[in-house]
């Protein structure tokens, strides 16, 4: 019987491109979970997956048992293997392993995880695939000692068929995880938040039928908000296959013939109710076939820009938004579930935010989707940050391909309006280039939500300037600025004069400085909370006065962990922007945002 993979499986190479056949939706599929306990192993050496002359044992001719993919164990006592993951500890999945073992808190290199499961088909005719939420940073996959493929990307969702490989009892599934930071890298080396390791997303195998929905684009057409429209793409396509689009609500039901294993479809509708954080209206779609029905619950609302103005809905708003880690501060790990999404969103709405912005790559799809019941407008970037390799063709490939995934997963929630291509990139011909390539490609994937990037302005004559090349090709121009805390006096701050070089909508993407909550002090005394409240207030009194102001999202909604922030007393090993400390306190400074919130909500009411 042919298969068609999910994932091109290209062995050997450590690059692979996954995303145009990467399953969506998944929540609502026939899935098992495989979350839960698993052994690891701590391998520094990757002793596991090199053999003593550095040769990697899965491109070797002959299976060998020392190799750690193969769960070997020995066939008498005289026997010498030297690994053994049912002895060895357990690590709870989803979840980092920096914050389950001390041991493990600075670790970057291999651990190598193994999950035993038994599994019955539902239907024999049926198939199988193995799904990852995410995994940081590299990941090498192995079913049974076969090799499946190879991801890299520490926060995007990735699949392999497993239907030829999987067996009613005794499954083994290894995973080597590894992540060491590098140079061509998407985040490169140098980052100012936790580098967790582990499988730190859910882990499911998901059971399809043998020609089965794999993608689809439902969404209201580019220019016209009374078209919905869109495509579903087929795996497996035998041809001619009838494919229907029903939203009972708007009482749409529209049958279409697959050629070549996809359809795409315009449908005429003007009884739609219009999602937005005043109303999140979701209808229930459904997408049948004559082997399957996938229900999902879309929004349906249009987002423009026109000169100064963001428009949802035909009607300008300014964006009141707050950045966000993926990390549950309180428990000092990366956040995994949709309790965490739940309690980090729930303080954005008490901030006053109609917005928030997913900072500094695509976070669980728990967060998206709850953004999408909640009415929160989403901004979501992948991690070109700082100081990537430009030049290099595999960086760029990496990147486009992160971006990939991040669209084919998010592309029907309502909620995201902005897809963000970097955060504070210096300008270089290169760096442009690579760019323009992001932004071209995400609107090849998509062109009904808007394009961005968190530049960073520089000073000149007198003035704060804002007129970096890539402003050209971005909806939104948005830009970070640190005055009171980075350099420039906060006494001088309201007063602040501006050149801003387009005529589009601006967002100031982060500002803010540090506090440690509880600490108390002068205005003239760094990391106290009088501090930071001073600095918000009049970062924000010259913040109103900006041309074309039109959003703001602060650093950060709560402190966050980082290597780089040392300071003994203080820091401790945690970013102290946070608006909410670690244990959840919020600062003087959030209720100084949330004032200024509900002041811009009267005005763009």
């Amino acid at each position: 019987m042919m298969r068609h993979l999910i994932i091109k499986i290209l062995l050997f190479i450590p690059f692979i491109a996954i995303s145009q056949e990467l399953l969506i939706n998944t929540s609502n599929r026939n899935t098992t979970s495989l979350n839960g306990t698993w052994n690891y192993i701590v391998d520094p050496y990757e002793t596991g997956y090199y053999n003593y002359r550095y040769e990697p044992y899965d491109q070797l001719p002959e299976k060998n048992n020392s190799a750690f993919y193969n769960n070997y164990h020995a066939s008498n006592k005289l026997e010498l293997v030297e690994y053994d993951f049912d002895k060895s500890p357990t690590l709870t999945v989803p979840g980092d392993w920096n914050s389950q073992y001390e041991k493990l808190f600075y670790y970057e290199g291999t651990i190598w995880y193994k999950r035993s499961f038994d599994y019955s088909f539902l239907n024999e005719n049926n198939r199988l695939f193995v799904y990852f939420g995410a995994i940081n940073y590299k990941a090498e996959v192995y079913l049974n000692g076969k090799k499946l493929g190879i991801h890299e990307g520490g926060f995007t969702p990735f699949n392999f068929e497993v239907t030829d490989i999987v067996k009613p009892k005794g499954n083994y599934l290894v995973v080597k995880v590894d992540n060491k930071r590098f140079k061509e890298a998407i985040p490169t080396i140098n980052t100012d938040w936790w580098n967790y390791g582990g499988i730190t997303r859910d882990v499911k195998l998901i059971e399809e039928p043998k020609t089965f929905i794999h993608d689809y684009k439902v969404q209201l057409k580019k220019g016209n908000a009374n078209i919905v429209s869109g495509y579903v793409k087929l795996n497996n396509s035998l041809g001619n296959e009838a494919v229907t689009i029903s939203i009972p609500e708007l009482k749409i039901n529209k049958t279409y013939t697959a050629k070549n294993g996809a359809i795409e479809f315009e449908i005429n509708t003007k009884k739609i109710s219009y999602w937005s954080p005043e109303s999140p209206k979701l209808y229930d779609v459904f997408i049948k076939t004559a082997q399957q029905s996938l229900k999902d619950e879309i929004g349906f609302r249009t987002i423009e820009t026109v000169g100064p103005d963001i428009l949802l809905n035909g009607k300008s708003i300014f964006l009141r938004g707050i950045c966000i880690h993926e990390e549950n501060a309180m428990r000092g790990a990366r956040a995994y579930n949709n309790a965490d999404a739940l309690v980090a969103l729930n303080w954005a709405k008490e901030l006053g935010c109609n917005y928030v912005r997913l900072a500094h790559y695509p976070h669980n799809e728990y967060i998206v989707k709850l953004a999408d019941k909640m009415g929160m407008m989403v901004w979501e970037e992948i991690p070109v940050y700082w100081t990537v390799d430009f030049t290099n063709k595999k960086t760029l490939n990496i990147a486009k391909n992160q971006l990939t995934e991040a669209i084919t997963r998010d592309k029907n929630r309502a909620a995201i309006i902005i897809w963000s291509m970097a955060n504070e990139t210096p300008p270089s011909e290169a760096r442009n280039t690579f760019l323009k390539n992001l932004i071209n490609h995400s609107k090849s994937l998509d062109d009904t939500r808007l394009v961005s990037a968190a530049l960073e302005k520089h000073y000149k004559d007198g003035f704060n300037v804002v007129d970096d090349e890539i402003g050209n090709y971005l909806d939104i121009v948005a830009f970070n600025q640190y005055t009171g805390w980075y350099g420039g006096s906060l006494e001088d701050a309201p007063n602040a004069k501006w050149n801003i070089k387009f005529n589009k909508p601006v967002v100031i993407s982060e500002f803010g400085g540090g506090a440690l909550q509880g600490f108390h002090g002068t205005i003239q005394e760094r990391w106290t909370e009088e501090y930071q409240e001073y600095l918000y207030e009049q970062n924000l009194k010259m913040i109103e006065k900006i041309p074309n102001i039109r959003g703001t999202s602060p650093w950060i909604l709560n402190d966050f962990r980082s290597p780089k922030r040392v300071l003994p007393d203080i820091q401790d090993g945690w970013n102290r922007k946070g608006l909410i400390s670690n244990h959840g306190i919020k600062k003087k400074a959030f209720f100084t945002m949330q004032n200024f919130y509900k002041k811009m909500k009267l005005q763009y009411q």
